[in-house]
C-alpha cells in the first residue's frame, strides 16, 4: 500500500487525464532539431540531428541501467536521438558495440557531440532560478 504523497506549499493538484497533463506539459512533444560537430581523426563534421526530450523512453533506459540491464550513457542515447517523427535510429547495441563487433562502438567524439545536444536539449547541468 503506497502512501499519499506529500503536499508541499508550492505544489498544484491536477487530474491525471490526458487533457489536464497536456495543459500543464506533461508530454515531452516533438523532438528537437540539432546541429552537433565532431571530429573524426582530422576532419571535422557536421551533422543534423533530432533530440527527443527526456520523457518515458529515458525513464525506461534509466531503469534498465540501474538493474545493470545495459549501459547508462549509451541508454541515454538510445533513448534520446532519433528521427524527426520521434522514431529511435540507435540500439544500445549499436552505441557499445554489440550490435556488430566487427562495425564496433560508436565513436567517442561523436559520442560526446551527441550527449552535448541531449544537454542542451534538457537543459541538463543548468541552474534554474
Amino acid at each position: 500500500m503506497s502512501r499519499p504523497a506529500k503536499k508541499t506549499a508550492n505544489a498544484r493538484a491536477v487530474s491525471l487525464s490526458l487533457a489536464d497533463l497536456q495543459k500543464v506539459g506533461a508530454f515531452t512533444g516533438r523532438p528537437v532539431e540539432k546541429e552537433i560537430r565532431w571530429k573524426q581523426g582530422d576532419e571535422e563534421l557536421t551533422a543534423t540531428v533530432y533530440v527527443r526530450p527526456l520523457g518515458f523512453q529515458a525513464a525506461v533506459s534509466e531503469v534498465m541501467s540501474a538493474a545493470n540491464k545495459h549501459d547508462g550513457v549509451a541508454g541515454r542515447i538510445a533513448a534520446s536521438i532519433c528521427d524527426q517523427d520521434g522514431k529511435a535510429i540507435f540500439t544500445v547495441a549499436d552505441i557499445t558495440g554489440e550490435a556488430d563487433p566487427a562495425r564496433g562502438a560508436l565513436d567517442g567524439s561523436l559520442s560526446v557531440a551527441l550527449l552535448l545536444a541531449i544537454g542542451e536539449v534538457n537543459n541538463l547541468g543548468k541552474a534554474t532560478s
